[in-house]
């Protein structure tokens, strides 16, 4: 008895891969793209799983700091950019390795553009904005305003 669900994978072997992009899309060809349909490929099968990088954001007293995993990519390929209203934009591209007289039996690196917008706070310093990639990671470092600490008198109290 076969656990290899009938129609699903390659033909020359009967192991189930859920992760394999050789599946059948019911949504491809869809001029619209929903949360079960990717955008469409420049290469039919290509991955296209980059599109949405991950970006973690945290903030420690002195800064908001973002970090973003762009493994592959040299600092070239990636645009950081602060837009008017304190909106922090994260993009680039890696292209696809396409050579004409290879034979390729598979691609799962992906490739293609990306895009991601933060809308940073008030308290952001944008024109004080540093960027740095090291071993594949885009940290992204945001000073933050120093907060005015009121100034407090004490009073006695007589009696």
């Amino acid at each position: 008895m076969s656990l290899t669900p009938f129609g699903f994978g390659s033909r020359r072997g009967r192991i189930f891969d859920p992760f394999s992009l050789d599946a059948w899309d019911p949504f491809q060809g869809f001029p619209f793209h929903t949360s079960l349909s990717f955008p469409p490929a420049a290469v039919p099968g290509e991955a296209s799983a980059f599109a949405a990088a991950r970006v973690d954001w945290k903030e420690t007293p002195e800064a908001h700091v973002f970090k973003a995993d762009l493994p592959g990519l040299r600092k070239e390929e990636v645009k950081v950019e602060v837009e008017d209203g304190g909106v922090l934009q994260i993009s680039g591209e890696r292209s696809r390795e396409h050579e004409k007289t290879d034979t390729w039996h598979r691609v799962e690196r992906s490739s293609g553009k990306f895009l991601r917008r933060f809308r940073l706070p008030e308290n952001a310093k944008v024109e004080q904005v540093k960027a740095a990639i090291e071993n594949g990671v885009l940290t992204v470092t945001v000073p933050k305003e120093e907060v005015k600490k009121p100034d407090v008198k004490s009073i006695d109290i007589s009696g």
